[in-house]
C-alpha cells in the first residue's frame, strides 16, 4: 500500500517539483539558440510558475517564505535533470538534449504523480496529484511536438500534406 499524504504534504510536493521544472525551463531557455525552442522553454517556464502559485495558496508552510523570493531563488543545482542539461552544454545540441531531459522528467513526472494520486483516500489530496499528471502530460507533449520539429521530423501540423491517401 502507497503512502498516505495530507493536503500539505502533497501541495509542498507539488511546489517543488514546479519549482524545479520552472528553473530547469529558465536554463534551457537561456542556453538555446534556436528562438523556436526558446520560446517554447520561456512558455513552460511562464506555466509552471502559475502552478507554483496555484499551489502556494493553498500551501500552509513557512519553508518556502513568500512565493516571490522562492520563485527567484536559485535553482537547485543538485536536482539530477538541473544536473543532466548543465552537462549537455558541452558540444552537443542545446535544443536538441534539452528537450530530451523535459520529454524524460515530464513523463517520468506523470508517472510519479499518477502513482501518488492512486494511493490516496482524501479526494482534495487526490486531486491536487491528478491536476499535477494533467497538466505535466500536456507539458510532455508540447515538447514532443517541439522536439519533432528540431530534429526536422514530420509536423503533426504538416502531416495531412504528407499522408498519402
Amino acid at each position: 500500500m502507497g503512502k498516505e499524504y495530507t493536503v500539505q504534504e502533497a501541495l509542498k510536493l507539488a511546489i517543488q517539483a514546479e519549482k524545479d521544472s520552472m528553473d530547469f525551463y529558465r536554463k534551457a531557455a537561456s542556453l538555446t539558440t534556436n528562438e523556436r525552442a526558446k520560446k517554447v522553454f520561456d512558455l513552460l517556464a511562464n506555466e509552471e510558475i502559475g502552478h507554483i502559485k496555484a499551489f502556494f495558496s493553498h500551501y500552509q508552510g513557512q519553508e518556502f517564505g513568500d512565493i516571490t523570493s522562492f520563485i527567484n531563488s536559485p535553482p537547485d543545482e543538485m536536482n539530477p535533470t538541473y544536473i543532466k542539461l548543465i552537462k549537455a552544454i558541452d558540444g552537443e545540441i542545446i535544443e536538441k538534449r534539452a528537450l530530451e531531459l523535459a520529454m524524460i522528467e515530464e513523463r517520468e513526472c506523470v508517472g510519479h504523480y499518477t502513482q501518488m494520486a492512486q494511493g490516496v483516500v482524501d479526494p482534495m489530496v487526490r486531486g491536487i496529484f491528478e491536476r499535477v499528471v494533467k497538466e505535466t502530460q500536456a507539458h510532455y507533449d508540447m515538447i514532443e511536438s517541439e522536439y519533432a520539429h528540431v530534429m526536422t521530423m514530420v509536423h503533426e501540423t504538416d502531416q495531412n500534406i504528407y499522408v498519402r491517401e
